[in-house]
């Protein structure tokens, strides 16, 4: 059976000029964080071919994410400013339609989650990320994002201090704002309340 999904017509942020305050918003309602926080760097790889379905699954390349999720990322990006480092994108949220279209290329629920039951990505709560400097140097976090191998697991020590390091400040700094990571992909991180919204199946208008 699958999830009981927003419509479509669900309403973002971005649709009103000039665009509203992050206050005045409800914590539910999705929001283009570009439009909130000129401190993020993305690389947002699913709208290219430069990830591990080998295709390009959204027509162009935005972050959304709920409100509630953009208030905790901002928070944690001013915290990683101040030691010199920002955070970089690479997934945010994801429309239930792409993750059908995701499960049709690549169904391993271990890689890809069902869309019948939907994922936090699916919910706006979920962001894959990695950190780089504020110069845009990307930091060493030992794999490439979405390297499916042991290599990628957080509890996987068999990496030099750099990279231990690297991953430590990312974790502290996400679970002190209110996410929780996924053992095996370093990369992912669940704000926690996220769990409890509806899958959602809102896209973005592309230019």
């Amino acid at each position: 059976m699958s999830p009981q999904v927003e419509r479509d017509t669900v309403k973002a942020a971005e649709v009103q000029q000039p665009f509203p305050s992050l206050e005045e918003l409800s914590d539910t309602t999705f929001v283009r964080l570009a439009n909130y926080s000129s401190e993020f760097s993305y690389e947002l790889r699913y709208a290219t071919t430069n990830n591990f379905l080998k295709t390009k699954v959204y027509d162009c390349p935005e972050c959304y994410t709920r409100k509630k999720t953009a208030v905790a990322l901002i928070a944690a990006n001013k915290e990683l400013a101040e030691r010199g480092y920002r955070i970089r994108f690479f997934d945010c949220y994801r429309p239930n339609s792409v993750q059908y279209k995701m499960w049709e290329i690549y169904p391993n629920p271990q890689y890809v989650a069902n869309p019948d039951k939907g994922s936090i990505h699916n919910r706006g709560g979920a962001v894959d990320i990695t950190l780089e400097t504020l110069d845009g140097k990307v930091l060493d976090m030992g794999t490439d994002f979405d390297y499916f191998g042991r290599e990628a697991h957080h509890d996987y020590l068999e990496m030099t201090e750099e990279v231990l390091r690297n991953r430590t400040l990312l974790k502290g700094v996400m679970e002190k704002n209110g996410f929780w990571s996924v053992r095996t992909e370093w990369w992912h991180y669940n704000l926690g309340s996220a769990s409890r919204d509806p899958v959602a199946n809102f896209s973005w208008k592309c230019p």
